[in-house]
């Protein structure tokens, strides 16, 4: 996430006047978990009206383009929100992933039980395994498929939750900076 935008200099000292500095780039390198990284980059203040500063994808803004807008304590919290939820919306992109998969592999098993020729299996729970015959196993299989799926449909619904406030914060953030702000993901 990225935001172009200038920034004052602001004295130690309140009896020195405040003055701004010549062009300097304010850069939101991430908003992860409520903390922002920043970092200020000075540019060479060699002012034409064709001046183009780059914005968050290496390409660069027109003079014109560029927004100078003053980032308010609102604005940080809404893209400090914006950030929480992008850092959320991946751990339940990995969570929806890691669930899929089990209920591939349970799948698996299920299917594997149901060729069998009704002899005893071998059923695993944590680090233990147990003997079962093949209906209880096949029942425990569907059990747990069950469970997890109705893991994986919180966490669908979640991700659609998710979606729609970044939506709703981009449209609010997008409308205020511009392309001043970079909301999306390579």
């Amino acid at each position: 996430f990225f935001c172009h935008l200038p920034i004052e200099h602001r004295p130690s000292s309140p009896s020195i006047p405040r003055r701004p500095l010549p062009s300097i780039e304010y850069q939101v390198v991430s908003a992860f978990f409520g903390v922002l990284s920043i970092c200020t980059h000075l540019h060479q203040s060699v002012s034409t009206s064709n001046e183009k500063m780059p914005d968050a994808n290496g390409m660069i803004l027109a003079k014109e383009e560029e927004n100078d807008a003053e980032v308010r304590r609102e604005d940080q919290d809404k893209i400090n929100e914006f950030g929480q939820l992008n850092a959320r919306l991946h751990e339940v992109r990995n969570e929806v992933n890691q669930l899929k998969k089990l209920l591939e592999k349970i799948d698996d098993a299920s299917t594997e039980l149901m060729m069998g020729n009704g002899d005893k299996v071998m059923l695993r729970l944590g680090e233990a395994m147990f003997e079962a015959s093949e209906d209880e196993a096949t029942e425990f299989c569907e059990a747990e498929v069950e469970r997890h799926q109705e893991v994986l449909d919180k966490l669908t619904e979640e991700e659609g939750d998710i979606l729609e406030k970044q939506a709703a914060l981009k449209k609010i953030l997008y409308g205020r900076f511009g392309k001043s702000i970079n909301l999306e993901e390579k």
